[in-house]
Order: structure tokens, then sequence, then C-alpha cells
């Protein structure tokens, strides 16, 4: 299945709720802060998984619990079951869930881990400033999950984020150089970034350099020496 590309000039959002005033609220949001992005929008499922085939959007903004179809009665697992699919073919979408039912996520832990794309969760408790926070992070690619409970048990790090890590920082490497010595692309180097800075709970601030506290805080955890 061809996957989606971000390399566009103008943005493309699709944006799923199974609430009329949510999704014309969030869309209204996002027409204001993106105001030359084009925008799409589904209450269902189905027919969201149509769109997106033929729409081919740049960010994904989805709620979780939504109906299979029209007139069926929205279920968490409905969302999550289109998701799971999304994220398997679609591995470079960018997606923000925002719902009420985060926690849910815990189940496709895996899934999201494995994700290449931008992957950010905002709880519909969130003000609107922190929402378009967690879709700025998602349009760059970036990873946050803190918000879901118990979806990290301590400090949990693969082999190949502590692999980057030391490249990095023990021997000096740029990510050019990283990606040739793990044989791997450039943009799976950027992806390991983004998956470690969100189990150590890093994420970009205004006048901070997010590598710099990526290093202090891995040494802090003792990652490298």
């Amino acid at each position: 299945m061809q996957q989606i590309s971000s390399e566009k000039s103008i943005l493309k959002f699709m944006v799923i709720d199974d609430h009329e005033s949510v999704l014309s609220g969030t869309v209204e949001i996002l027409r204001k802060n993106y105001s030359s992005a084009e925008f799409n929008i589904a209450t269902n499922a189905s027919y969201a998984f149509e769109q997106i085939i033929s729409y081919q959007p740049d960010l994904l903004v989805m709620d979780l619990s939504i109906p299979e179809k029209l007139e069926m009665t929205a279920r968490v697992d409905t969302g999550i079951q289109l998701l799971k699919i999304l994220m398997e073919n679609y591995c470079h979408l960018n997606i923000v869930v925002q719902s009420a039912h985060v926690r849910t996520l815990v189940r496709i832990r895996p899934y999201i881990d494995n994700h290449k794309g931008g992957f950010t969760v905002a709880d519909k408790s969130l003000s609107t400033q922190e929402m378009l926070t967690r879709i700025d992070w998602a349009l760059q690619g970036l990873t946050h999950t803190k918000d879901i409970k118990g979806i990290y048990s301590g400090l949990d790090v693969k082999s190949e984020w502590l692999k980057v890590l030391n490249l990095a920082f023990e021997e000096g490497l740029q990510d050019k150089a990283i990606a040739k010595n793990m044989c791997i692309s450039e943009r799976m180097v950027r992806h390991y970034w983004s998956k470690l800075q969100d189990a150590l709970n890093i994420y970009p601030e205004e006048g901070k350099n997010i590598r710099i506290q990526t290093e202090m805080k891995a040494r802090n955890e003792g990652l490298i020496d």
C-alpha cells in the first residue's frame, strides 16, 4: 500500500469524530492556526478508512470512540482497530489521538512503538493551546505518549535507541553517519530519537536544544557514561 508523504506545500488534515459539535470545533481551531491547510472529515471508521486511502492526509486527528458505520454504536474498540490498521499500512502518517479514552492505547503499545510518523495524545480535557502543541509535535514527527497511564513501566529503552545514543554522544557521530553505521535510513535514526526522547520525557522547549537535553537526561539515567 502506498505510504503517505508529508513533503507537500499544502498540509492536508483528516479529522475523525462522531460528535458533530466536537468535529466542527476541532476543524475550526485548526483552520485558524493552519489557514492554508486542506481538511477532510469523517464520523465513522469505515468511511474514514476509505477517505484516508484516497485523500492521503499529512495529519490525522481522531477520537477513539467512533462507530464502525453510520447508525452503529460508537465503541472504543472500533477506534483502536482502525488506528492499528492505519499504523500497519501507513507507517509515516502523523497521528494525534484526541480522546477521553487515551488510556486504552496501552492495548496497542507495540504498534505505537514501531510507528515511524509523529504520534501524540491529546486528552479532550486539554486546553486549546495544549492541543495545538500536540498537533505541532505530531507534524514534526515526534512521539508523545505520557498521557497514557501504564504505557511505560519504568524506563523502557530499546537496544536500537541505546546504540544511537552511544554513536551520537560517545563517538560523536551525526545522524547521517549513525545511519551508515547502523545500516538504516536517516529517517529511521530520527524515529529512534523521537521514541527515545518520549521514553525520557523530553519534548521541544523554546530556547533549549533537545539533543543536549537528551544527552543530559540519558547520562542521569545511566544510559551512557
